[in-house]
C-alpha cells in the first residue's frame, strides 16, 4: 500500500456543534474541506491498526462522494476494516447499533439530521465513539484544535467501492464490508418489543400511518412495520430515501409533517396512530387520532409505561432529559422512585449516564427519544415502544394521555423558533439576558412572579466535567418557566429557541388548548428578552 500525502492548510470554521460539523453542501465541496475534518478526526482518535470503522449516512446529496473519500482515507490511516451501509445508508441509531454490535472503534455518520438536503442545502459529518454515541466534548474540542493546525491529509489510490452491492472487497489491504443497513437494528428491535402482541393488535384492527419524509427511515419502517409487524402496504408513506428529501424539510414537527397531522385530526379518515421520523432517523413525531403528543409528554408517557415492553419489564434505572425539555418526565421518575437527570442539550451528555447504568430512558424536547439499547436517540424505537404500549393496554393514544395527566398533572409546553437571525443580533440579545439575570428574581411579568433565574450549568455526575452557559432559565412561582437558548444545529445565522412551560397540577385544567394556557408566558418572554427589539421579529418562524 502506498499512502498519498496531500498538503493542505487549515480552515477556521470546523468547530463541531452538538451534532458534529454542519455546513452547506457547497462549503463542504471546497477542496480539502471534508478531507481536513476527517483527517483531524483520525489524527485525534488514533485507532489501532486492526480497528473497525463504521461509515454511513442519511442518503442526502453528497453522502456518496464523501463516503468514498472516507473509505480511502481510512485505509491510509491504518484501519483494518470498514463497515458501510448498502447505498451509503445507515440511520444514526442504526450506526450506533452497528458500532456496538461489531465492536467497532467508532464511526463517521454523514448527516445534517433534520436539515434540508440537496446541492444548495445542508451536509454534516459526525464522529461517534466505541460506545456508539457522539464523541464527548473533550474529543470534539481536540478535533477542532487539530483542524486549526492540520497541514496534510492521507489517502490511497483506489477505485470507488460499489456501495449498492452487499459483499466484501479490499481497498489497499483494508477490508470493506458493504452490509445490510437495516438487519442488525431490526433484530435488536425484535429483542426489545413484543412483536407477537403488536402483530395480534394489527390483525385485530390497529391501524397507523408512518411518514418517512423521503429520508433514511423508509427502508427501516418498511422492514419492521409492514414486513415484520404486518401493517398494510402503504402504511409507510414517502418511504424511498431521496438526496433532497423530495424537496421537503425532513423535520417531524407540526409544520413540516402537516399532511400527516391533518390526516390524524380528521375524525373520519384518521388511523389509530400516526408517526414520523426525520432525515437521519433519530427523531420522532407522535400523533394519535385527534391528539398530538408533545415530545416532552411522549418521553414521560413512555417512561410510565415502558415496563409493558419485554426489554424494559425489569424497570428503569433512571430517566434523563435535556434542560429545555419539560419536567413531565421528572414527575414520572418521582412516582417510580427513580432518579431523573437534567442535562444540557445534545445526546452526548446522556452517554455517560447510560454507560454508567444510571439511566435507561432519555429524551429531548426536539423530538429525540431513546434508551440504553444504543447511544443515540432513535425515532423508530420510540414508535415501536408506543405500539407495544397500545397493544398491551388496548386503549387509544388519547385515553392513555388523559389517564397520564390525571395521575401526574400536565406540563403545557411549546417551543418557539426564530430562525436565521443575524448572529450579532442574537448574541446581543443573549448578552442582555445574561446581564439582567441578577435582577429578575421577584419581578412580575404578565402576572407571573419570577422565583429564580440563571444560566444553566451542568456537572456530569459520572466524570465530574462541567458544561456552563447552556441556556438562560427564568423560573416562575408555581412551576412555570421560560428558557432561552441559541441552537447549534443550523447552518446559517443563529436560531433562537424559546421554550415555554406551564405546569397544571392534578385536579387542575388538564384539557385546555396549549396556546391559551401559555399566553401569559409568551407575553412574559417578550417582556424579559425584548425579542422584537433585538431581532426585528414579531413572531416565531416555527412553533412546536
Amino acid at each position: 500500500m502506498t499512502v498519498i500525502t496531500h498538503p493542505t492548510t487549515p480552515f477556521t470554521d470546523q468547530k463541531p456543534g452538538t451534532s458534529g460539523l454542519r455546513k452547506k453542501v457547497r462549503h463542504f465541496q471546497q477542496p480539502n474541506y471534508a478531507e481536513n475534518f476527517i483527517q483531524a478526526v483520525f489524527d485525534v482518535v488514533q485507532a489501532d491498526p486492526s480497528a473497525t470503522l463504521v461509515i454511513g449516512g442519511d442518503g442526502r446529496f453528497h453522502n456518496r462522494a464523501v463516503i468514498q473519500t472516507a473509505i480511502r482515507m481510512a485505509a491510509a490511516n491504518g484501519y483494518g476494516r470498514v463497515l458501510v451501509g448498502q447505498g451509503g445508508i445507515l440511520s444514526t441509531p442504526a450506526a450506533s447499533c452497528v458500532i456496538r454490535k461489531h465492536g467497532a472503534s467508532g464511526g463517521l455518520i454523514l448527516s445534517a439530521s433534520h436539515n434540508p438536503g440537496g446541492p444548495d442545502e445542508d451536509f454534516g459529518i459526525k464522529y461517534n465513539g466505541a460506545n456508539g454515541g457522539p464523541a464527548p466534548e473533550n474529543v470534539t474540542e481536540a478535533i477542532f484544535a487539530r483542524t486549526l493546525e492540520i497541514d496534510r491529509w492521507l489517502t490511497v489510490e483506489a477505485a470507488d467501492v460499489d456501495l449498492d452491492s452487499i459483499g466484501t472487497v479490499t481497498v489497499a489491504g483494508m477490508t470493506v464490508d458493504v452490509i445490510d443497513p437495516v438487519a442488525d437494528w431490526a433484530d435488536l428491535m425484535e429483542s426489545l418489543f413484543d412483536f407477537a402482541a403488536i402483530r395480534a393488535a394489527v390483525a385485530d384492527g390497529l391501524t397507523m400511518a408512518f411518514d418517512a419524509m423521503h429520508a433514511v427511515t423508509g427502508p427501516y419502517a418498511h422492514e419492521v412495520l409492514e414486513r415484520r409487524l404486518g401493517f398494510a402496504s402503504g402504511t409507510v408513506r414517502n418511504g424511498v430515501p431521496l438526496e433532497d428529501f423530495g424537496g421537503h424539510h425532513p423535520d417531524p414537527n407540526l409544520v413540516h409533517a402537516k399532511v400527516l397531522y391533518d390526516l390524524m385530526m380528521d375524525p373520519e379518515m384518521a388511523p389509530a396512530f400516526g408517526a414520523a421520523s426525520d432525515g437521519d432517523g433519530d427523531r420522532n413525531l407522535i400523533v394519535g387520532k385527534g391528539i398530538f403528543v408533545t415530545p416532552s409528554d411522549s418521553l414521560a408517557m413512555l417512561a410510565a409505561n415502558a415496563h409493558l415492553a419485554p426489554g424494559y419489564a425489569a424497570g428503569l434505572k433512571g430517566i434523563a432529559r435535556s434542560m429545555p425539555t419539560s419536567a413531565a418526565a421528572d414527575r414520572v421518575a418521582h412516582g417510580l422512585g427513580i432518579p431523573c437527570f437534567e442535562t444540557p442539550t445534545g445526546w452526548k451528555f446522556f452517554g455517560n449516564l447510560l454507560d454508567a447504568g444510571m439511566a435507561t430512558l432519555c429524551g429531548e424536547e426536539s423530538a429525540g427519544t431513546g434508551s440504553d439499547h444504543v447511544r443515540e436517540k432513535d425515532g423508530l424505537w420510540a414508535v415501536l415502544l408506543w405500539l407495544n404500549i397500545l397493544a398491551a393496554r388496548g386503549e387509544s393514544v388519547a385515553e392513555i394521555a388523559r389517564q397520564h395527566w390525571a395521575r401526574f398533572g400536565r406540563n403545557y409546553y411549546a417551543r418557539h423558533d426564530y430562525e436565521a437571525i443575524e448572529s450579532a443580533r442574537a448574541d446581543v440579545l443573549m448578552a442582555a439576558l445574561m446581564a439582567a439575570l441578577p435582577g429578575l428574581a421577584g419581578q412580575s411579568y404578565s402576572g407571573l412572579e419570577v422565583e429564580a433565574a440563571d444560566s444553566f450549568s451542568y456537572r456530569d455526575p459520572v466524570d465530574g466535567s462541567t458544561s456552563a452557559n447552556q441556556g438562560v432559565r427564568v423560573l416562575f412561582t408555581g412551576g412555570s418557566r421560560v428558557v432561552f437558548r441559541l441552537s447549534g444545529t443550523g447552518t446559517e445565522g443563529a436560531t433562537l429557541r424559546v421554550y415555554l412551560e406551564r405546569y397544571e397540577p392534578v385536579g387542575g385544567n388538564l384539557a385546555a388548548e396549549t396556546p391559551h394556557m401559555l399566553a401569559d408566558l409568551i407575553a412574559a418572554a417578550e417582556s424579559i428578552a425584548g425579542i422584537a427589539q433585538h431581532t426585528g421579529r414579531t413572531a416565531p418562524d416555527v412553533v412546536t
